[in-house]
């Protein structure tokens, strides 16, 4: 584990003054703990993040105001580190949940797991961020989509990840956001080590910022980084902006005219939370979890609407980050996150019953061809919308400048055209050895008028935005220009757009699946998370893909449904997971409930209280009232209450989908005034052969229905 740096000590996740700091300690009796040291010096410590047994004060239930029962919390916290003569602490919680994190010894970190007080104790970790490198197999940039600027007024997203932009276009001022937030009591840091970002960089649309990097360590952080909410990485820009980027922002690239772009709820206000870095090494990017367990706490103190968490984790467990997310819900956040990108090689993370887990739906692709002049037409991946008229077609390998090797010419690597031979020609230029986007820049800086980009092997074709007009070929098409160019004295393509390509969604092959002995469909459900266009730091735009995307529009559609009048958190997050459209025939434990699609509130929901979420937590695993159910042998029975949210009488009945096993739902219909429920048993008389997997629609006479998906494991 990387060593962490030792930072200021904070107390509710805030850097207080010296005397403010101590008038609280010697108030709360935490004074002496700063004197406190191991009784061995010299043994080897570590950060750890230690949970005290019982919710933050989100979770409390009593006549306490959270203030008092926050300063008997902290008094707690003193007694469990006075106990292990334990140094300083490093952060303190208590809104999301009890606890802190604190260098331990070995010695020490046995003593607290033996702590009756003491409901869990764990080793900080740098967590990734959910975001991929590359596009998966035929897909290619969506165009911007404008949306008509309006959705999500009167909320706040926050985002726990690596900052903003405030420069850029898809967060300019603007004067149709709606009416202001209710509940957020957020603010925005001064950063007086970084000259670029000032509190004045928050705004009506970027209404508050905080950064937490203690548990990452100062010293672990890569040069350009900035000690501030300010992003330098570009994933926090690009998740914002595509929850929540502006209406109407003009989007451009190069020569790529863009059109005008719109996040998913455009009137949504943003709350900043970096608690993600990076390092010297690009392996060793990421987000600390004590700074990930940090940043949701101030979050749920400043009562974000929605809480974006884009980072990946571990399945088949409830940790820290999860234990915190709970915390955030019971304070009436819509948590999202992001269900990592391990593929087959790993389960879902986030798997707690109270986290809405995203995983990625693959984008239409746009594609494009290369018109040979008596020639063939061969279709690839092409994002530019502009055609590229009839010019001459010239080989990378053949146009080396001096001094240049055929091999780094013939991958068109940085500096290796020769403009004379490329100037006004359309460059073929083969995969491999340096990035895509970096041969088209080469392209254009030798004056090529376009770029043919071939794979020699089987692989992927992408549309990235290029420096250059281009066309992406597969490994077979490209043989077969070579093949056509080979026999002629002056070969000449054109390079025409063709629009979106009709493909049927899918789930996108980088997108992690649930786990089949776990208790609950991970994930929840998925979106767009391939290849989609957001914008990014310096003012820019890029083409990202990742289950981070995907879970960034859902944060967006939560948004918006939770701008409507009289929607509740709870209500929300059974309408995400009932109103999603089914991707394919199953769904199952790839895709849960299928892909979300921005729906009204439907009157009717499965709601669950925050208090049944932490019994289940703490082993009273009996049936949640989730909109999906996890059956196997030896549970192969589940009751779920349906609850009328509207204001008429509803008749419901009821239809199952998909299942190949005879699945029985009893009773299969009735009536439901305003505010009553109704609850129905699923069952099946005997184990199925194999995992099967559909779906319960409940149906109104008046057309409106929820689908409660059903997975069926041996």
């Amino acid at each position: 584990m990387r060593a962490a740096a030792r930072g200021p000590h904070r107390l509710f996740g805030r850097v207080l003054p010296g005397a403010a700091l101590a008038a609280i300690l010697g108030a709360t009796g935490l004074a002496g703990v700063g004197a406190a040291h191991s009784d061995d010096d010299d043994d080897a410590t570590s950060l750890h993040l230690v949970t005290l047994r019982g919710p933050g004060t989100t979770g409390h239930r009593g006549p306490a105001s959270p203030e008092v029962v926050a300063q008997r919390m902290l008094a707690q916290q003193s007694a469990v580190l006075d106990a292990v003569h334990a140094t300083d602490p490093v952060y303190q919680w208590t809104t999301a949940l009890n606890g802190f994190a604190v260098e331990l010894s070995e010695e020490q970190h046995d003593a607290l797991v033996g702590d009756d007080r003491v409901a869990l104790v764990e080793e900080n970790a740098v967590r990734p961020l959910a975001d991929v490198a590359d596009s998966p197999a035929g897909a290619a940039a969506l165009p911007p989509r404008d949306r008509g600027g309006s959705g999500g007024a009167g909320t706040v997203i926050g985002f726990v990840d690596t900052g903003i932009d405030p420069a850029s276009p898809a967060f300019s001022q603007v004067d149709a956001l709606g009416r202001t937030p209710h509940r957020f009591a957020g603010s925005c840091a001064d950063a007086p080590d970084d000259p670029d970002w000032d509190e004045t960089d928050c705004s009506d649309k970027i209404v508050g910022a905080q950064f937490y990097v203690d548990g990452f360590g100062v010293d672990e952080l890569r040069t350009t980084a900035a000690l501030s909410p300010r992003d330098t990485y570009g994933h926090g820009t690009e998740a914002a902006s595509v929850a929540a980027g502006i209406g109407h922002a003009p989007a451009r690239s190069g020569r790529h005219r863009l059109g005008r772009f719109s996040g998913v709820a455009p009137q949504a206000r943003i709350a900043v939370y970096k608690a993600c870095w990076s390092a010297p090494d690009p392996a060793d990017d990421g987000c600390a979890t004590a700074d990930l367990v940090a940043a949701i706490d101030q979050a749920a103190r400043d009562r974000v609407d929605v809480l974006n968490l884009s980072v990946g984790g571990p399945s088949g467990t409830i940790d820290t980050v999860e234990r915190a997310l709970l915390g955030a819900t019971e304070a009436g956040v819509v948590v999202t996150a992001a269900a990592g990108n391990d593929g087959s090689t790993a389960y879902a993370a986030h798997p707690s019953p109270w986290v809405v887990t995203v995983g990625a739906s693959t984008s239409a692709p746009r594609v494009g061809a290369v018109v040979a002049t008596h020639g063939p037409r061969l279709d690839g991946a092409m994002v530019a919308t502009a055609p590229v008229a009839p010019a001459p077609l010239v080989l990378g390998a053949d146009a080396a400048a001096a001094g240049v090797g055929e091999a780094d010419a013939r991958v068109c690597a940085p500096g290796s055209l020769d403009a004379r031979a490329v100037h006004d020609a359309i460059v073929l230029c083969e995969r491999g050895s340096v990035p895509r986007v970096d041969k088209s820049q080469t392209v254009r800086l030798a004056d090529g008028a376009g770029m043919v980009l071939v794979n020699t092997e089987a692989g992927s074709t992408d549309a990235d935005l290029h420096a250059v007009p281009t066309v992406h070929l597969s490994a077979r098409e490209g043989r077969t220009l070579r093949a056509w160019a080979a026999d002629r004295r002056r070969p000449e393509v054109r390079l025409v757009a063709l629009g979106r390509e009709r493909t049927p969604t899918r789930v996108a092959r980088f997108s992690s699946g649930g786990d089949p002995t776990w208790s609950v469909i991970k994930p929840d459900l998925v979106a767009p998370g391939t290849s989609v266009l957001a914008a990014t730091t310096g003012g820019g735009w890029d083409v990202v893909s990742g289950t981070s995307v995907a879970t960034a529009h859902v944060s967006g559609v939560a948004a918006i449904l939770l701008g409507r009048p009289g929607s509740t958190p709870a209500e929300v997050r059974s309408a995400l997971l009932t109103s999603t459209a089914p991707i394919g025939r199953h769904s199952g434990l790839r895709a849960g409930t299928g892909e979300v699609r921005i729906s009204r509130v439907p009157p009717m929901g499965y709601l669950v209280d925050p208090r049944h979420y932490r019994g289940w937590l703490v082993g009273r695993r009996a049936d949640l009232d989730l909109p999906q159910a996890l059956m196997r042998t030896g549970r192969l029975a589940v009751r779920r209450t349906i609850t009328n949210t509207g204001r008429r009488p509803l008749w419901l009945t009821t239809r199952l989908l998909g299942f190949d096993s005879p699945v029985l739902v009893s009773p299969s219909a009735g009536l439901l005034r305003p505010g009553r429920t109704l609850t129905f048993r699923i069952s099946l008389p005997t184990a199925p052969r194999t995992t099967d997997t559909g779906t319960v629609l409940w149906r109104t006479y008046a057309g409106d229905e929820t689908r409660l998906a059903v997975v069926i494991t041996r």
